[in-house]
């Protein structure tokens, strides 16, 4: 636990990101799970990963070949994680628009995320619509976190204003 930070109360169905591990635990997922850009459906899934790591909300990795042919195009750049590797970036292209960067991916993750192999992460901020369960996600506040926010998890999450050292 960060100092000072005091977790949000978690009701029936709940969970708080300040019981995610650090470092971050790897779920299977079986909601359905429906990503809409450019007013088409990008992508539609009932299998993903969720990365869980201390305060921030899960991060849902959906299958590559879950995704419209053509939708998700390489982009320039890459970044490190210290725990799954080295990240490459795609663009989201649909509709006529395009979301630079918006979606990741571990072409060659470390052996402890294996199962992100084949799987793409996105943000939610630059999508019309996403999906799990039926339930319209939130987007984790701040630039540079991709996190999904649902109803199930409590927070405060990382990237609020004075998140910078948590």
């Amino acid at each position: 636990m960060v100092r000072g930070v005091v977790p949000d109360p978690t009701g029936p169905g709940q969970e708080s990101v300040w019981d995610y591990p650090r470092p971050p635990a790897v779920r299977r997922c079986t909601l359905p799970i429906r990503v809409v850009f450019g007013g088409e459906v990008i992508c539609q899934t009932a299998e993903s990963w969720q990365v869980l790591e201390t305060s921030h909300p899960p991060t849902y990795y959906l299958p590559r070949a879950a995704f419209a042919e053509g939708v998700l195009r390489p982009a320039s750049g890459s970044s490190f994680c210290e725990w799954k590797g080295g990240a490459r970036y795609l663009d989201v292209v649909a509709g006529g628009r395009t979301a630079a960067r918006a979606a990741w991916y571990y072409p060659t993750p470390t052996p402890s995320f294996a199962m992100l192999a084949g799987h793409v992460a996105l943000y939610a901020g630059p999508m019309d619509e996403v999906l799990v369960g039926g339930e319209r996600v939130v987007p984790q506040p701040g630039g540079f976190y991709g996190g999904w926010i649902t109803s199930s998890v409590t927070g405060p999450f990382k990237g609020v204003p004075g998140s910078t050292g948590w």
